[in-house]
């Protein structure tokens, strides 16, 4: 890929997963404060510990812990062993650091090793229990979570519709299922979901069903539509609606 010329950013563009003008340069720092904010602050807050166990997924430095207690065991204790009753069971359930007091390890790894730590799961898990509230985003996130997590989080919501109307509930659940250790508990229908957000989502779904009926490039409905109108009720390419 040739090197961008200076002042000249091929990604702030409109981007198809949102709605209007997004520059990916402009949102990237928040993005970066909500993700440093998680890591460093918000794990080791009593609330967010508490709410990441009733909905069933680890928080980073309980990973850390889990993994760190199972790759290495004391002297004399077997591998997965733990003095007095097993470090890693207690970290999966949310019994780890107390409040405000974080492991010595670096924090922003996610417990050290230069690991990255991803937002998308607990997005996702927040979208499919009902807790994506504003209040709860602002206590996983930080301050800047509408700069820097809002796209994300519609997107999300946006999928789990999609993945409501396209599956059963069985592969719904499988889908936001995380390994045996952390499956989903429970799903809730889409938290105060707007009209405009249905209509959205309605658009995406049509662009979709597009794409499966290979209905792209000259064969999409915005270069085909003119050279339908012999058709019965006039109008563009009818796309096909989902069957059963």
């Amino acid at each position: 890929m040739a090197a961008a010329r200076p002042g000249d950013h091929p990604f702030q563009e409109e981007q198809p997963f949102l709605d209007g003008q997004f520059d990916i340069f402009d949102w990237y720092p928040y993005f970066q404060s909500c993700v440093r904010y998680f890591v460093e602050h918000a794990q080791y807050n009593g609330p967010v510990q508490a709410l990441a166990a009733f909905i069933n997924i680890q928080l980073p430095f309980q990973r850390a812990q889990s993994s760190e207690s199972l790759r290495s065991p004391g002297p004399g204790l077997p591998p997965g062993g733990g003095g007095g009753g097993g470090g890693g069971a207690a970290a999966a359930a949310g019994v780890g650091a107390a409040p405000n007091n974080p492991p010595s390890s670096p924090p922003y790894g996610g417990g050290g090793g230069g690991h990255h730590t991803s937002l998308q799961p607990y997005i996702r898990r927040l979208v499919a229990t009902g807790f994506d509230m504003p209040a709860v985003l602002h206590g996983f996130f930080g301050d800047d979570w509408e700069l820097g997590l809002r796209p994300l989080h519609e997107q999300e919501r946006r999928n789990y519709l999609f993945a409501a109307k396209s599956s059963s509930w069985l592969e719904v659940k499988r889908a936001y299922d995380m390994g045996v250790d952390e499956t989903v508990p429970f799903l809730k229908p889409l938290r105060n979901a707007a009209e405009g957000e249905i209509v959205n989502a309605e658009a995406g779904w049509s662009d979709w069903l597009a794409m499966q009926d290979w209905m792209l490039g000259p064969r999409s409905v915005e270069v085909r539509g003119g050279s339908s109108s012999g058709r019965p009720g006039g109008g563009g390419v009818r796309i096909k609606r989902e069957q059963d």
